[in-house]
């Protein structure tokens, strides 16, 4: 069995406080004759007379009438007065709660007389004495003191009578009746009326000066009162950050089971925050009220608990429920005439608290669970202080104890707490497991990704050096490759001169390095393409007498100026100035760019004899200039005269937003012969 040793170590620690201010003081030797100051009284002298219910009524009737320095009680209703009628009783004294409620009979009532002798220090005569004892249970008690003039009432607690089974006795004996006892001993009576056939219990006292006995009342106040008092602040403060919790997570029902069960608890301990009321039959109500809430606690609280474990016990639950509700509908004050409802509903208590815990038990050795074990844990020390009560209310014994089921409150909060705790450090654990695996599965898939990604990359260049093969070998068969072959066949066959034959060989030298410049990177710079042309055909210009005009200007880069664009700008410059050679018979050539913003622009000119644009018929060579501008998106306009040389223009987009293949020819008819016309 895992648990958490810190918490047991607090429980350990809240049980040693409670034990030591619960200690009582060593005995004195009973036969002292009179209490010295300060000192626990264990023995005190008895005497018991019978009382009819209108005695009882005319005592608390002139109780309240008499003004405590003057007036004097009624003869019939004081101590008495022979030697015979007291008896030496040791303290506490107890009777014990019975079952039955047949009060009936005659002299119903008794006042018990228990005669204190005081005795003030040899050294100093206190101004203020004190009467304390920790616990009186009966009805409204009276403190009376023996003066020269009789017996004087100094305490009267009609008005707490119905808390006083929780509140220590503490009654103060004005100096000026003190004054007349100086040296010699005090006669101090206190009064306890009860049932002939009812519980009572009168603790131990002390008496003494009052600023020693003052702190004794209120450290047993601050531990029966204060802590309970504090406990209900704290439940409230608990069940309202519950509720708000449960609000935003209502698929969650644990939060509102910790609500309910601290609600029943403020319930359960309403005596400690509020005067009980003061009719019987509202009387009667309130306790059943705080003691039936005491099953609604303990089965709340075993709801709690069971949500931390994954199986659901609805049998459990729903047995439990029906069996509170019978109970809480059986004990009702409206059947007090048969049987003892309080003693019937302390007795479902004790069956829901032992079956309940003895079932949590079972679950906490098969669930394995720590929270559960906290809980159950807590449960069972609540259990035990709930039988020290129980026995504490019916006399059983420890009758100078506080009551402990208060404490047993912060225990079992404290078990709650620890399990929310280690519940929501596990969510977070399972949280940062949960990042953990997705991390590591985010890792592998970055990595699965990148090694599909070098997979696509390699495909895409293979793809891309398979079809830039697939394009040179295409533009050198139907180039290069026709050339060659038409120049062989005709050496062959002897029609060729050798003047031609080089000719030929030459024009398919310069366009193999076209192909080859074409394969270099450009960098999208048109410039260095057009000089890297003009430095092939240079030489071949000036062997043909042809003067080169070079009016190239600084352009912008063109983006999609890639291999296989360059090579068809370089065809078409190339058609170009071929024709200029073959046909034009021209003196000057002259190739100039200008920007035009989104569009650049390339011009070849001549001063050659020009041909007629009307009559001018388009050959295959010209075909293939318009494939190749609607292939770069841009356009070719040719412009010649007879006499007045050709102008060809070639303008390019600086950049391309979408697929541009309307471009084309202008200036030319729609039919014309092969081998001529041209730039």
């Amino acid at each position: 069995m895992h648990f958490s040793w810190r918490f047991l170590g607090l429980v350990a620690l809240l049980l040693c406080a409670w034990a030591c201010q619960a200690q009582v003081p060593p005995r004195l030797h009973p036969e002292l004759p009179a209490t010295r100051a300060g000192e626990q009284a264990r023995t005190a002298e008895l005497a018991v007379t019978a009382l009819s219910r209108e005695d009882l009524k005319a005592w608390w009737a002139a109780l309240r009438r008499i003004d405590g320095s003057n007036a004097a009680l009624p003869a019939a209703l004081l101590p008495p007065e022979e030697a015979q009628a007291w008896r030496q009783v040791d303290l506490p004294d107890i009777r014990q709660r019975a079952i039955s409620t047949d009060f009936s009979g005659p002299a119903e009532y008794q006042m018990r007389w228990y005669r204190f002798r005081y005795r003030a220090p040899d050294d100093r005569w206190p101004t203020s004495v004190a009467l304390y004892s920790p616990k009186v249970v009966g009805m409204a008690t009276a403190v009376l003191v023996r003066t020269e003039a009789g017996w004087r009432p100094i305490y009267d607690n009609q008005a707490g009578a119905r808390e006083q089974w929780v509140r220590p006795l503490w009654a103060l004996i004005p100096g000026a009746l003190t004054a007349l006892h100086e040296g010699q001993d005090m006669e101090i009576v206190l009064a306890v009326p009860v049932h002939r056939k009812g519980f009572y219990t009168v603790t131990t006292a002390w008496l003494g000066a009052r600023e020693d006995l003052e702190p004794m009342v209120e450290r047993r106040w601050a531990l029966q009162i204060g802590v309970p008092q504090a406990t209900g602040l704290t439940l409230v403060v608990l069940a309202l950050f519950s509720i708000t919790l449960w609000w935003r997570r209502r698929q969650e029902p644990a939060y509102l089971l910790f609500t309910l069960a601290s609600l029943a608890w403020l319930v359960r301990n309403l005596h400690y925050h509020l005067d009980m009321p003061r009719s019987l039959n509202a009387l009667d109500w309130f306790w059943w009220l705080t003691h039936a809430s005491m099953s609604w606690v303990m089965l709340l609280t075993f709801m709690f608990a069971l949500r931390f474990v994954p199986t659901r016990y609805r049998r459990f639950e729903r047995f439990g429920l029906g069996f509170v509700v019978v109970t809480g509908l059986l004990t009702l004050p409206t059947w007090g005439r048969f049987y003892d409802t309080v003693v019937a509903q302390h007795l479902a208590n004790g069956i829901v608290g032992l079956l309940g815990t003895g079932f949590m038990l079972r679950v906490a050795w098969q669930a394995r669970s720590r929270e559960l074990w906290a809980i159950v844990i807590a449960l069972v020390i609540g259990l035990g202080l709930g039988v020290h009560d129980l026995g504490l209310l019916a006399g059983w014994g420890w009758p100078e104890h506080i009551y402990l089921m208060p404490f047993s409150t912060l225990i079992i909060v404290a078990s709650f707490l620890y399990a929310v705790r280690s519940r929501y450090l596990g969510a977070l654990n399972q949280v940062e497991q949960a990042n953990e695996h997705l991390a590591l599965r985010l890792s592998e898939q970055s990595r699965q990704l990148s090694a599909q990604h070098e997979q696509l990359r390699e495909a895409e260049r293979q793809q891309a050096l398979l079809l830039e093969r697939q394009r040179l070998m295409q533009d050198m068969h139907d180039g290069l490759g026709s050339s060659l072959l038409s120049a062989m066949v005709a050496v062959e066959q002897g029609r060729m001169e050798q003047s031609v034959v080089v000719e030929v060989l030459r024009e398919c030298v310069d366009d193999l390095r076209l192909v080859i410049d074409s394969l270099e990177p450009v960098g999208h710079d048109l410039v260095s393409l057009l000089a890297t042309m003009r430095y092939r055909l240079a030489k071949r210009l000036q062997g043909s007498g042809l003067v080169m005009e070079w009016d190239v200007q600084d352009l912008p880069p063109l983006s999609w100026l890639e291999p296989p664009d360059a090579l068809h700008v370089l065809r078409l410059l190339q058609e170009a100035l071929n024709n200029v050679l073959k046909h034009a018979r021209a003196q000057r050539v002259r190739i100039a760019t200008r920007d035009l913003g989104d569009r650049i622009e390339i011009r070849v000119e001549d001063d050659g004899q020009g041909f007629d644009m009307a009559s001018a018929r388009k050959g295959r060579g010209l075909r293939n200039q318009v494939k190749r501008v609607q292939r770069l998106g841009g356009t070719l306009h040719v412009d010649s005269s007879p006499g007045l040389g050709t102008r060809l223009s070639l303008r390019l987009p600086v950049s391309k937003v979408e697929d541009c293949s309307g471009g084309g020819v202008s200036g030319l008819p729609p039919k014309a012969p092969d081998g001529q016309g041209g730039a």
